[in-house]
Formats: C-alpha cells, sequence, structure tokens
C-alpha cells in the first residue's frame, strides 16, 4: 500500500510542477533517489509518466487520459450539453436540440427554445427519423457504411413530407456532403416550414456519439442563413466533444 500512495503522490508532483526530477520528486516524498527512480520507472512502464525533453526530467503521460476516459466515458452528455444550448439559443435565437442515435431513430435528450422560436413544440424524447432530420443525417453519415445500409434498410426512407429524401443514393450523396463540410442541413424534410442544421459532437476516441441542432422556421432560418451560423454551431459542438473527453 505504501508504494501505491508513493506512486499517486509523484503523479500528484507532476501535476502540479508540470515536470520533475528524480531528485526533486525523492526529496517531496522523502525516499531514497533509487526508490523515486524505480517508482518513475514504473509508472513510465504503463504509459503515466514520460520522460521531457530535458534528460532526467519527467511529466505525466498519455496514459492519464486513458484513465481518465472510464469516467469521461459515464458523464451525462445532457449535463455536460446544458450550457452551451442555452448560449446557443441565446445567440442563434432559435430552438437547440442534442440527440443521439437509439436502434434506427434519433432522439432528442435536451431541447432549449431560443427568444425568437415561435412553436412551443417539445421534441425531448421523441423518436425522429433518421433520414429526415439534421441530427439524424449527421448521425447516420458517421455510421461506417455498412452499418448505415442496415439501419436504413430497417427503418426504411419514408416520404415525411415532399421535401423528404427517399431514393437510397440521393440519401448517401446528401451524407457525403454532411461529412465534407462538417455538418448538415434539412429544408421542410421533416416538417414543413421548419429548417435544421446539425453538428457532430464526439467522445475520447472521436467518435460521434450525438448531434448538436438548431432549428427555426424555413422564413427566417433559411439556407444562407445556416451556412452563416454553422461555424457557431461547429464550435458548440466541438465545446460539448471536449466535456466528454475528446482531445481533437
Amino acid at each position: 500500500m505504501q508504494s501505491v500512495d508513493r506512486a499517486i503522490s509523484v503523479m500528484e508532483i507532476l501535476a502540479q510542477r508540470g515536470e520533475a526530477g528524480v531528485s526533486e520528486v525523492a526529496a517531496e516524498i522523502d525516499v531514497h533517489k533509487s526508490t523515486a527512480f524505480r517508482l518513475l520507472g514504473a509508472l513510465e512502464a504503463r504509459g503515466l509518466v514520460e520522460q521531457a525533453g530535458e534528460r532526467g526530467k519527467y511529466r505525466l503521460g498519455f496514459g492519464i487520459v486513458r484513465l481518465a476516459g472510464a469516467v469521461t466515458g459515464r458523464i451525462d452528455i445532457t449535463r455536460q450539453g446544458r450550457p452551451i444550448c442555452e448560449r446557443l439559443a441565446d445567440e442563434l435565437g432559435e430552438t437547440v436540440n442534442i440527440a443521439v442515435l437509439r436502434e434506427h431513430y434519433a432522439i432528442n435528450l435536451y431541447q432549449v427554445r431560443g427568444p425568437g422560436a415561435i412553436t412551443a413544440h417539445n421534441w425531448v424524447g421523441q423518436p425522429t427519423p433518421l433520414h429526415a432530420t439534421s441530427s439524424g443525417k449527421v448521425l447516420l453519415a458517421h455510421l461506417p457504411a455498412g452499418e448505415r445500409a442496415e439501419l436504413l434498410t430497417r427503418a426504411g426512407l419514408k416520404k415525411v413530407t415532399p421535401h423528404t429524401i427517399t431514393a437510397r443514393t440521393k440519401l448517401e450523396k446528401d451524407l457525403a456532403e454532411v461529412r465534407e463540410r462538417g455538418y448538415s442541413l434539412t429544408r421542410e424534410e421533416l416538417e414543413i416550414g421548419l429548417h435544421a442544421m446539425a453538428a457532430p459532437v464526439r467522445d475520447r476516441d472521436g467518435d460521434v456519439i450525438a448531434a448538436l441542432s438548431a432549428s427555426g422556421p424555413a422564413y427566417r432560418l433559411t439556407e444562407e442563413r445556416m451556412h452563416a451560423m454553422s461555424p457557431v454551431l461547429l464550435k458548440g459542438a466541438e465545446e460539448i466533444s471536449h466535456r466528454m473527453g475528446f482531445l481533437g
């Protein structure tokens, strides 16, 4: 137990100082230099510390990120995304949602209505078709091709409005554009008079785990305006991703 306690103390020292040498660590935890060297060697073997540019100096290693990931993976995305959603809804003036993939639907977990919202419709908890929603398109676009094909076969491409994309080749072309530009658009594909856009939220491994969307009336949230808003939405999605442990 003493060795474990000392190893933890070593990591705490490096976290506080940024980097430290064997002599500094030994003095701080009151052990012989050889003991400090063995502790640092054991931690280095596990990737928890690494040698800095200057020989003899150590700093925390990226193995710490791996351990932290076990915690960040359990963090509730709604809780992490709430302040960003509230800020974006206020900044953009539109309704902002966080949605995730569940079976063959996009499910909205959290919603904030912007000051310009003209409808009180609450999408939270409601399953929405992947191919007809901006969040769904983001989630679909980043699935492996085989998994996406299987999911779309199971879900079908129902015509929700006259503008819904129901041809598989046309949808795949649309999803390729989503991956290329980094965000999706829907124009009256789920509901007449409703436009929306969405950006991907990633976990610590870089996998897309959710979509951050903004939606509003078509007369106000025009395609031109959505493109203009995209940097703000992308930045918000990036912030939530970082809160979920994504380092990219």
